[in-house]
């Protein structure tokens, strides 16, 4: 395996990666209680998801890609715009 490229970012440890479906865009979670998008091709961050009042533990596309979801240890699961990298709703 070779190593395609770095995604640096975040300011404390990453707890939960994923990949879109059709292999455009990752998206991270961290204990800096934030989520990002990542341009999977260029590794460049498109966006930065702020929200979470404690780390974040578990990220994860939609199937169909429009959404992104993330759990935390503030006891919330979040659902974002993947497109356009605003919070739709708090479970």
């Amino acid at each position: 395996f070779e190593e395609k490229g770095t995604l640096t970012g975040h300011s404390w440890v990453v707890s939960s990666i994923g990949l879109s479906a059709e292999g455009k865009l990752i998206v991270s979670g961290s204990y800096d209680r934030t989520v990002k998008v990542w341009d999977a091709s260029s590794f460049e961050e498109k966006g930065t998801l702020m929200g979470h009042a404690l780390a974040v533990y578990s990220v994860a596309f939609s199937t169909d890609g429009k959404f992104i979801v993330s759990g935390s240890g503030d006891k919330t699961v979040k659902v974002w715009d993947s497109s356009r990298f605003e919070e739709k709703g708090t479970l």
